[in-house]
Order: C-alpha cells, then sequence, then structure tokens
C-alpha cells in the first residue's frame, strides 16, 4: 500500500467516524406540543398521577423503571419551580414509555479503495416517551412532550430515560408565538 492509498483510507475512515458519531447525536428527537390558549403562569403545583409502559422489552417494562422515570419526572418539575403535591394538584402528569423493534439498512463501504457498497439489515428497538400535562379543572391536555430515539439494544433506551426525562421538560412552559 502507498502513503498515498493509507493517507486516503485514513480519511475515509475519519469521515465515517464522524459521520456515525453525528448521526448517533443527533438521533434522538425531542418534540412538544401545547394549547396556545392556556396561561401556563396559573400552574404552580404538580402530581404524577399515571405511567404506562408498553415494551415488549423487560429492561423497558418495570416497576423500577417506572419509578425512575416518575422521580425524574418530579426532579425536572421542581428545578422548573412548581411544587410536588399529593393532592389536588394545578397539573396533573401522565406518561407513557413504549418501544418497538425496527429493521433499519445500512451501506457499508467495501472492496478496494471502498468504492463499493455493501448493504446490511440491523436490528434496532425504536422508543419513546411521551410525558403529558393535563389542568384538573377542564381535563384537558395543556401539554405534551415526546423524546424518541433509535438503539441496537432496549438497556440503551433505558439507560438514556433521565435524559430524554430532562430534556423534555426543559422545553416547559412553551414560548407563546
Amino acid at each position: 500500500m502507498t502513503q498515498r492509498e493509507y493517507i486516503w483510507r485514513v480519511l475515509v475512515l475519519a469521515i465515517g467516524m464522524v459521520l456515525a458519531y453525528a448521526g448517533g447525536a443527533a438521533a434522538q428527537k425531542v418534540s412538544t406540543e401545547f394549547d396556545e390558549t392556556v396561561d401556563f403562569s396559573k400552574f404552580k403545583t404538580f402530581a404524577v398521577r399515571d405511567g404506562q409502559m408498553s415494551s415488549p422489552s423487560p429492561a423497558l417494562n418495570g416497576e423500577l423503571t417506572k419509578k425512575r422515570i416518575v422521580v425524574a419526572i418530579e426532579k425536572a418539575l421542581s428545578a422548573k419551580g412548581l411544587t410536588k403535591v399529593d393532592g389536588q394538584a394545578d397539573l396533573n402528569v401522565n406518561f407513557t414509555l413504549g418501544s418497538r423493534g425496527v429493521i433499519e439498512r445500512e451501506a457499508i463501504a467495501v472492496g478496494p479503495r471502498l468504492r463499493g457498497t455493501r448493504v446490511e439489515r440491523v436490528a434496532e428497538t425504536q422508543g419513546n416517551l411521551v410525558i403529558g400535562f393535563r389542568d384538573p379543572s377542564t381535563r384537558a391536555l395543556v401539554w405534551r412532550g415526546i423524546a424518541s430515539d433509535e438503539k441496537e439494544n432496549p438497556v440503551d433506551i433505558s439507560k438514556k430515560l433521565d435524559d430524554w426525562v430532562k430534556k423534555i421538560v426543559d422545553k416547559y412552559p412553551p414560548k407563546k408565538k
């Protein structure tokens, strides 16, 4: 192998690693929606009322995972200045964690000078965490945040749940347009 070929391969490998890292970092998506007619400044207290777990994976469908999400929500909302209460609250919080298996296709450079491609099928798990806030006086959903990501292993999604909760709650209260 000539020095030129060596430099070319190192460059292609470095670009591939940068793209793989950037793709993994940007894969997580967080979005929110809210009722624009609601005055969010009136909400001072909250209570986590319900949590649904909907995943075939034991790593994402257990009592300990549910408890961890509840604690993360309480911590994130308390950091926003809301007060946790056990009785009547200004906001009732609920959440749903779900996942499903998906098959992704990935093109991989192969052959001399990496000019050819081979398509591989990669099994991944798509996970979603939805956190909703309801106004108990109207029973209406006033705000909802959704985080989603795809990982090769459900355990990798489980490790991200605290981060997902923080990123979702960071978008509350919404900014009026």
